[in-house]
């Protein structure tokens, strides 16, 4: 179920870059980032108030855990710089692979308290799949 799950965020993800891409060809930039934090932090108010849950922050989280936040106003600005030059689905592709790559190397140092999981050699031939994917949405 769990994979169905993570299509089905692939499907949002590009349904918000269009609708971000869009947001920024009228409003710009930062007010579109602005707007669209805004509009987030309203949903998830409604939410919580819609189940009933306090919010209770833990002392013990480190502090740099809570910069997810502003990671994601960078990535929202950095996609709507890319949408208009590139469109939804290579902005998409080479978020993905950067995702990708990443993410191997969180997984095999295991960084920042995450279980390690080996990089192991066959993953090179997905990688190679992928990038050559890209390399051709590049160039047609």
């Amino acid at each position: 179920m769990y994979r169905v799950y993570a299509v089905f965020i692939g499907i949002l993800i590009s349904i918000m870059l269009t609708f971000n891409g869009v947001l920024d060809g009228y409003l710009g930039n930062y007010l579109s980032v602005l707007l669209i934090h805004l509009c987030g932090l309203i949903t998830v108010t409604i939410i919580l108030i819609s189940k009933r849950q306090k919010i209770v922050l833990n002392r013990q989280v480190p502090f740099y855990l809570y910069s997810g936040g502003a990671i994601g106003v960078l990535l929202v600005l950095v996609n709507n710089i890319c949408f208009s030059s590139l469109g939804v689905a290579l902005t998409s592709s080479l978020g993905v692979f950067g995702q990708l790559m990443l993410s191997c190397v969180i997984d095999h140092f295991g960084i920042i308290g995450m279980d390690v999981y080996k990089f192991e050699k066959k993953k090179l031939i997905g990688f190679t799949i992928i990038l050559a994917g890209i390399i051709v949405m590049t160039i047609y």
